[in-house]
C-alpha cells in the first residue's frame, strides 16, 4: 500500500465533526412523558350538602364507589387491614408509572424523580397538615417506625421505654432491641377490656405514674389487633408533662379517620400510604415535627442529604419509585370522597354487623360503642376461646362455610381474637352475611 493510499484510508475511517441528522435523532435526550391528568374521570365524588353520616347509608352511592375496585368474586374480603386494594384510577396510574420507570430506567432516577418526589412530598404534607420539611418517604409504616424508634437518641442507660399489648408487634420488637442498643429497661402495659375512653386514659396515666423512668412511649392511634382508637392527643399531653416523648403509629388511621397531625399533638409519627390511602404496596412516610430532628439519628450516618434534612433519617437504597409517583392519583381519589365521608362509611359498616350480634352473650366485641374510639377494624372473641388454635378454627369456619375471609390476631392480654376489616368496596349485604355467620360461630364454638 502506498503512502497516499494509507492516508486516504485513514481519512475514510475518521468520524465526521458534524453528526448526520439520523444520529442527532438517536442521541437526543429523552422526552418526559405527557403529564397525567389532574384527576381521573372515573373518580366518584361525594355529593355536596349531604351529611357524611347520611351518605354512609346510601348503598347506591357506595355501589358506584365499589365499581372502582377490582375485587375477587371468589370470597367476601373482610381482611383489608393488611393493605388496601388500589382503586382502578390508581392501579392504572401505577401500571403507567411501572412502564415509564422500566423505559427510562436510570435516566428517570437521576434526573426527573427527585424533584417530582419532592413535589409529591409537599402534597402529602399538606394533606396531613404538616410542612414538607417534616416528612420523609419510606417503604411502609413499619420502616418508618423502625427508623424513629431505633434512631431516637435521647435515651440514656437506666431510662425506660414503654409499649402496650395492643401495639404493632414489629414496633414492639424494635422497642425490645433498645434494651441492648441504648441500655434501657422495657416496660409493657395492658390496655383494659372493655376499653372505654376513660378506662384507657386512666390506664396510661397509671402506667406513666408507676414507671417514672419512662422517657419514650409507643402509642398506636388505631391498633392493628382490635382496631381500638386511642385518645392520642390526651395521652401525648400527659406524657409530655412527665418529660416523655411519644412515637405515634398512625399506619392504620390515616386515610381511614378524619384528622390532621395537630389533632394528634405528637412530635414523631409513622404513616402507611398503602393501607387506607390506596397507594400501591411499598409506600409510607415518617413525620418529625420541626425543631425535633436532632433527636433522631441519621440513618447509618448516611451522607446523601444534609443532617438538617429529614430525608437523611431514611435510606432505602434503590427502590421501586412507581408507588411514590402514583400517590397524587390516590390523593385525588381520597379527596373526591373526603376523609369525613370515608370515616363515616367505614364506621357504618362496623356498626351494621356489630349491632346485630352484640346481644349474643358469648360474643365479645373488642371495640367500645364510642365512635371516636373505633373505625371499621373490629375484632371479636368467643368467650373462653382465647387460644391461637381456637381463633384459627373460627376464621377457617367463616371461610369454609360462608366464604368470608378474616384473620386471627394475637397479642391482646386476655387472649386471641378474630379481626374483621371491611373496606370502601364492602357492601351492606357483606356485613349482614358476617353477622349471620357470627351467630353460627357463637353457637358452634360455645365453650
Amino acid at each position: 500500500m502506498s503512502r497516499r493510499q494509507m492516508v486516504a484510508g485513514l481519512g475514510a475511517l475518521a468520524l465526521p465533526l458534524t453528526k448526520p441528522q439520523s444520529l442527532m435523532k438517536t442521541f437526543a435526550p429523552p422526552v418526559p412523558p405527557p403529564a397525567a391528568p389532574p384527576a381521573s374521570p372515573d373518580l366518584v365524588a361525594a355529593p355536596s350538602g349531604v351529611p357524611p353520616e347520611r351518605l354512609a347509608e346510601d348503598e347506591g352511592f357506595w355501589r358506584n364507589v365499589a365499581r372502582q375496585f377490582r375485587v375477587s368474586p371468589d370470597f367476601v374480603n373482610l381482611e383489608n387491614g393488611y393493605y388496601g386494594i388500589m382503586p382502578e384510577p390508581v392501579r392504572r396510574e401505577y401500571h403507567r408509572n411501572v412502564d415509564y420507570l422500566n423505559e427510562r430506567n436510570s435516566y428517570l432516577l437521576r434526573t426527573e424523580y427527585k424533584p417530582r418526589a419532592d413535589e409529591i412530598r409537599g402534597r402529602v404534607a399538606q394533606a396531613l397538615g404538616a410542612a414538607r420539611e417534616e416528612i420523609a418517604f419510606t417503604r411502609c409504616g413499619t420502616e418508618a417506625l423502625q427508623n424513629l424508634i431505633g434512631g431516637y437518641r435521647r435515651l440514656r442507660p437506666g431510662d425506660s421505654v414503654m409499649y402496650s399489648d395492643l401495639d404493632y408487634h414489629s414496633a414492639q420488637y424494635v422497642m425490645n432491641w433498645l434494651a441492648d442498643r441504648r441500655g434501657v429497661r422495657v416496660e409493657r402495659m395492658v390496655v383494659p377490656e372493655p376499653p372505654t375512653r376513660q378506662a384507657t386514659l386512666d390506664a396510661y396515666a397509671r402506667a406513666l405514674r408507676d414507671h417514672p423512668n419512662v422517657r419514650l412511649l409507643l402509642l398506636s392511634h388505631m391498633n392493628n389487633r382490635t382496631g381500638l382508637v386511642l385518645p392520642v392527643r390526651e395521652i401525648v399531653a400527659m406524657a409530655r408533662e412527665r418529660g416523655v416523648d411519644v412515637i405515634v403509629d398512625a399506619a392504620h388511621s390515616w386515610g381511614h379517620l378524619d384528622f390532621t397531625i395537630d389533632d394528634l399533638g405528637a412530635d414523631f409519627a409513622a404513616f402507611s400510604l398503602h393501607k387506607w390511602m390506596g397507594v400501591p404496596l411499598g409506600s409510607g412516610f415518617l413525620y418529625v415535627r420541626r425543631g425535633r430532628l436532632d433527636d433522631v439519628d441519621l440513618a447509618y450516618d448516611d451522607e446523601t442529604y444534609p443532617a438538617d434534612d429529614i430525608r437523611s433519617r431514611v435510606h432505602s437504597g434503590t427502590m421501586d419509585v412507581a408507588p411514590v409517583l402514583s400517590i397524587p392519583t390516590a390523593l385525588d381519589f381520597h379527596d373526591a370522597l373526603g376523609a369525613a365521608v370515608k370515616q363515616a362509611r367505614l364506621r357504618y359498616l362496623r356498626d351494621r354487623w356489630v349491632h346485630q350480634v352484640r346481644d349474643i352473650p358469648n360474643v365479645e366485641i373488642l371495640t367500645p360503642e364510642e365512635p371516636p374510639m373505633y373505625g371499621t377494624i373490629t375484632a371479636f372473641r368467643i368467650s373462653g376461646r382465647v387460644s391461637e388454635a381456637d381463633n384459627v378454627a373460627i376464621s377457617d369456619h367463616l371461610f369454609d362455610r360462608y366464604r368470608i375471609f378474616s384473620v386471627r390476631r394475637g397479642g391482646p392480654a386476655r387472649g386471641d381474637c378474630v379481626r374483621v376489616t371491611p373496606a370502601l368496596f364492602t357492601s351492606r349485604d357483606d356485613v349482614d352475611l358476617l353477622a349471620l355467620a357470627v351467630r353460627d360461630v357463637a353457637q358452634r364454638f360455645s365453650a
